[in-house]
């Protein structure tokens, strides 16, 4: 217990000298190069994240109820002058001056599924997990030192995992290349939970083991290339030297770990109005109210015109949905949108909230004789939260012995008329009326994020929208 101790107060003190010398830093391999971007910036993007697990005989990092040997991660993305999501992190920049300390949630990938093999019939499953604390970043020039103090908040190995990074920031034109070194102290409750073997899992051919805390080097190497302005691909790779206490678990056959993590992203436009003194303008919002049923369609039945009710639930929605205009293009303008629902599940269980959040590309038509607008058509992509998992996505999840997730990816399309070619009031010369479709889902089962969700729910809803 005293070296735990004295291990535990080490990396509080050495976060403490580094308070002094510490820019957003995420030493993850996942990590993508849009925290420095201008406040306010939203985009959007997606990667393949590649690698070794090291448990005996699994051979890929992949769920099982993802066949690939990648694992697809959506990336949502938002820098804003207080809040950021850059992925697979997201927080609150609680200071930045000479240094900035960010409060963060990221999530951890490690796992464990007994179903991957025999030998494993005696072990528990090993869960993915959310971790909270603080992030500690300096930049000097072309080189960052950070500092990341994180604990598990959703109490699955109830430990805590402390890391030193050194980076240095490479800037060629439109590539950049960053090589990093970290040093990761991960405390013995996380390392049990993982490469632990309690006694009811143990037999004669897989020994009771109790790991203590550990300590790991991490390399790595992140790239990105801007190809066009606002689109970037990255790639990424970082290598892992295990610790003996890891390595000697009978869980474990790898003595160092390799993980890559390929993909895109796009910069939609910013949310602040960067010709104004104040950096913010409130031109060019939007709000609509919507209300809906559960349809029985899926997304794109109800494109085609699919608008039939739920045969197996009876349930509504209805919300309010604000929106900023990030780029005014000349044939699209983007978007960025929040919503904030309600469902209402008819005595099946309890009502619940639902949110969501999301980038829409809106198109407009016009007449081709006076050039008066006569429609527009939106599709939006994002992510959504349910409180509780709608009880329509219950059913059909059961029937095909799925999984379901508070956490899924949304898509909405919405077409509507101007009512000003109807009313000639000025009061609703912005508005517009018209058909909403809002769907959350899985992708395909491909998404550790995501749950590993095949399928999902749909709400066919009735909206009326105005801007300024």
């Amino acid at each position: 217990m005293a070296k735990h101790m004295a291990k535990k107060w080490f990396f509080v003190v050495a976060a403490g000298l580094l308070l002094s010398s510490s820019l957003e830093a995420d030493n993850q391999v996942t990590q993508i190069p849009f925290a420095d971007t201008p406040a306010g910036t939203v985009g959007l993007g997606a990667g393949l994240r590649f690698g070794r697990s090291p448990y005996r005989g699994v051979e890929s990092l992949s769920s099982l109820e993802n066949e690939n040997n990648a694992d697809r991660v959506p990336l949502y993305l938002y820098e804003g002058e207080y809040l950021f999501s850059h992925g697979t992190r997201a927080g609150l920049h609680l200071w930045d001056d000479s240094f900035r300390v960010d409060a963060v949630v990221q999530y951890r990938f490690d796992r464990l599924e007994p179903e991957t093999s025999d030998f494993y019939r005696t072990v528990e499953k090993r869960s993915q997990t959310l971790e909270g604390g603080l992030a500690l970043n300096r930049l000097w020039g072309t080189h960052e030192f950070s500092v990341n103090l994180l604990n598990d908040i959703q109490g699955h190995h109830n430990g805590y995992v402390t890391d030193l990074t050194y980076r240095q920031l490479l800037d060629y034109d439109r590539l950049r290349i960053t090589p990093y070194i970290s040093l990761i102290y991960q405390s013995e409750e996380l390392v049990d939970y993982y490469y632990g073997v309690s006694a009811g899992e143990s037999r004669s051919d897989l020994p009771d083991y109790h790991p203590e805390a550990v300590y790991l080097t991490r390399l790595g190497l992140n790239s990105s290339y801007r190809v066009f302005e606002g689109w970037h691909v990255f790639a990424n790779l970082s290598w892992e030297q295990l610790d003996k206490e890891i390595r000697n678990s009978p869980l474990v056959d790898e003595d160092q770990i390799y993980m890559a993590f390929l993909g895109f992203h796009y910069e939609f436009g910013n949310v602040f109005d960067q010709s104004s003194p104040s950096n913010w303008s409130v031109k060019d919002w939007s709000w609509r109210i919507q209300t809906g049923y559960q349809a029985e369609g899926t997304f794109h039945k109800s494109h085609r015109g699919d608008l039939s009710r739920s045969k197996d639930v009876d349930a509504y929605l209805a919300g309010l949905t604000l929106g900023k205009l990030l780029s005014d293009g000349d044939v699209l303008d983007f978007w960025g949108k929040v919503s904030m629902n309600r469902r209402f599940e008819n005595g099946m269980q309890e009502n619940f909230w639902d949110y969501s959040a999301y980038v829409m590309a809106m198109g407009t038509g016009y007449s081709p004789w006076s050039q008066r607008e006569v429609f527009r058509y939106g599709f939006g992509f994002g992510f959504d939260y349910a409180e509780r998992i709608p009880m329509v996505e219950q059913i059909k999840q059961e029937r095909k012995g799925r999984y379901t997730s508070h956490f899924l990816n949304y898509l909405e399309a919405q077409v509507d008329v101007p009512l000003r070619n109807f009313i000639e009031a000025k009061s609703v010369r912005n508005c517009y009326a018209g058909i909403t479709l809002i769907h959350r889902s899985g992708i395909f089962a491909t998404s550790d994020i995501l749950g590993n969700v095949s399928g999902g729910s749909d709400v066919v809803a009735g909206h009326l929208e105005c801007k300024r």
